[in-house]
């Protein structure tokens, strides 16, 4: 069914050595989410500064602007700043930095895709804010811009009003994050689904899903034990052994972290795991048993049914699919 009210307005910012996918990934998200409620619930324009085809990292073939920056008026909902090899020259752009400051302030929300955020911190939007981007890119952005807190590890942060995400394929979680903030979860599930999100990024990064990092507890003893699970999952995790961490009892400590969390301890624990798992298949040539001792699970069946209820195959079918090449390195933008 139609939107009621006007649609939200997606507006995705490119310019010449834009990584493509960090246009293309999020306008299909949003574009899904268009088709998925019938139509009306958002409008998606890529604009650049010239109207001219926009050539692109390998040089294959180039993106069209729907408009121009200078023609992009009115209000936005969301800003997109992509990034891409033709970031530097575009930092050194005044107009389209003077742009990207005033379309900011008309925006509801301003975000940006990997290297995207040099253009953000540029613009004078990230002050005192945490933020994140690229694996390759986050040593960079720290040291050029000391006023941001620069956290390597998630695949997207959000501060207020201004959200970054990490590389490339990202752009797609954090644009499901948002569906899942306007139009709730199982909006933003069903278009996972029909792209065939696995929400595992590659690239060299310790992270976790966005479903995972999205489920961060409100009160710090709580956020401090999700930190200690993640970094502790070949450890015995059961709630008794949580709760006593947590000086609750048992049957509060369930109670408590599902109100905040969402999810039982068990199911979190489990989603953890897999998470883990999934990386380490992914990079790795360690054998399944001992994937599955290190990540906790204990015996490789434990492992073959936790994967067959959250991810849909078993870890060698995973490992078949997904497994990259030990000597091709991801390449930052």
């Amino acid at each position: 069914m139609a939107s009621a009210s006007k649609p939200r307005r997606i507006v995705i910012l490119a310019f010449p050595g834009v990584q493509p996918l960090d246009v293309i990934g999020p306008a299909e998200v949003f574009a899904g989410a268009d088709t998925l409620t019938g139509g009306g619930t958002y409008t998606v324009d890529v604009v650049a500064k010239e109207a001219d085809s926009i050539s692109v990292r390998g040089g294959g073939y180039s993106l069209v602007p729907k408009t121009t920056t200078a023609r992009c008026r009115g209000p936005i909902d969301t800003l997109i700043v992509a990034g891409g090899t033709g970031v530097r020259a575009a930092e050194d752009d005044v107009d389209l930095i003077r742009w990207i400051r005033s379309a900011a302030r008309r925006s509801r929300r301003v975000t940006s895709v990997c290297s995207g955020s040099f253009l953000l911190a540029r613009a004078g939007l990230l002050e005192g804010k945490t933020v994140t981007t690229h694996w390759a890119s986050t040593e960079e952005l720290a040291r050029r811009h000391p006023e941001l807190k620069v956290d390597p590890s998630p695949i997207f942060v959000r501060d207020g009003n201004v959200w970054t995400s990490a590389g490339v394929t990202s752009g797609m979680d954090l644009s499901l994050a948002l569906v899942e903030e306007d139009l709730g979860r199982e909006t933003a599930v069903e278009i996972a689904r029909w792209l065939v999100l696995f929400l595992q990024r590659p690239g060299g990064q310790a992270q976790f899903s966005s479903h995972l990092s999205a489920q961060v507890a409100e009160r710090r003893p709580l956020r401090e034990l999700q930190s200690w699970i993640a970094d502790n999952l070949d450890s015995d995790l059961r709630v008794e052994t949580l709760a006593e961490r947590a000086a609750m009892s048992p049957r509060n400590f369930a109670r408590f972290f599902r109100r905040e969390i969402g999810m039982t301890p068990a199911a979190y624990v489990e989603e953890l795991r897999v998470e883990r798992a999934r990386q380490l298949l992914e990079e790795s040539a360690d054998p399944v048993d001992a994937i599955s001792a290190r990540c906790g699970f204990g015996t490789p069946e434990t492992m073959r049914r936790a994967f067959g209820r959250r991810v849909g195959v078993a870890p060698a079918q995973y490992r078949a699919r997904f497994r990259r090449a030990p000597d091709v390195a991801s390449a930052p933008h």
